[in-house]
C-alpha cells in the first residue's frame, strides 16, 4: 500500500483530540459495561441454573440427580454448611458491590472521554463541513451511546434504581457500543465513511 495525502477534512489539529477521546471513551465504556454484565450474571446465576435444571428435569425425570446427593450430604452437615453459606453470601455480596463500584467509576471516566470526543468532533465538523452536527449515522449512534450512559449515570444517582437497574442499562449500552463502533464502520456510509472497514 502506498501512503497518500489525507482527505482535506482530516487535515486538522482536531483529528488527534477527537479520535483519541472517542477510542478511549468507547474502550472505558466497554470495560465498565462488561463489569455490569458480570454483575448481572453473578446476581441471576441461581435463577439461570434453576431454569436450566427445570428444563433438564423434563427430559430426565427417572434419573437420580446430583441435587439429591447434595441434599443428603447437606443434611449431615447442617451447622457447618449454614456458617459456610453465610460467609459465602457475605463475600458474594461484597464482590457484587465492588463490581458495581468499579463499573460506575470506569463508565463515568468513559462518559467524560465520550463527551469530550463528541464536543471536539462537533468543533471539527464545523471547521470541515460548516455544521456542528449533520445527523450522520456515526454521529447519531454516538449520540445514542451518550444518551444511554447518561441514563445509566442518572439511575446511579437514584438510590431506588441503582444496582441491578443501572447494570441493565449499562448492559444495553454494551450492545449499543458494538453497533456504534463496529456496525456503522462495516456499513461504510455517511460522512465518516473514510473510517470504515470496507474499501470505498
Amino acid at each position: 500500500h502506498e501512503f497518500g495525502i489525507l482527505v482535506p477534512a482530516l487535515q486538522s489539529h482536531w483529528l488527534m483530540m477527537h479520535v483519541s477521546m472517542m477510542v478511549l471513551g468507547y474502550a472505558a465504556l466497554l470495560c465498565g459495561s462488561l463489569l455490569s454484565v458480570a454483575l448481572l450474571v453473578i446476581t441471576f446465576r441461581k435463577v439461570i441454573i434453576r431454569k436450566i435444571g427445570k428444563n433438564n428435569n423434563l427430559f430426565f425425570n427417572d434419573s437420580f440427580s446430583f441435587a439429591e446427593i447434595k441434599y443428603m450430604n447437606e443434611r449431615n452437615n447442617v451447622l457447618r454448611n449454614t456458617s459456610f453459606a453465610y460467609y459465602r453470601n457475605y463475600y458474594r455480596s461484597q464482590f457484587i458491590q465492588q463490581l458495581d463500584r468499579w463499573s460506575y467509576r470506569i463508565i463515568s471516566l468513559g462518559f467524560l472521554f465520550l463527551t469530550i470526543g463528541i464536543l471536539s468532533g462537533a468543533v471539527w465538523a464545523n471547521e470541515a463541513w460548516g455544521s456542528y452536527w449533520n445527523w450522520d449515522p456515526k454521529e447519531t449512534w454516538a449520540f445514542i451511546t451518550w444518551t444511554i450512559f447518561a441514563i445509566y449515570l442518572h439511575t446511579r444517582k437514584n438510590k431506588k434504581l441503582e444496582g441491578i437497574n443501572s447494570s441493565i442499562v449499562a448492559s444495553m449500552g454494551f450492545l449499543i457500543i458494538w453497533i456504534c463502533y463496529f456496525g456503522i464502520n462495516l456499513l461504510g456510509i455517511g460522512l465518516h465513511s473514510y473510517g470504515s472497514f470496507t474499501p470505498n
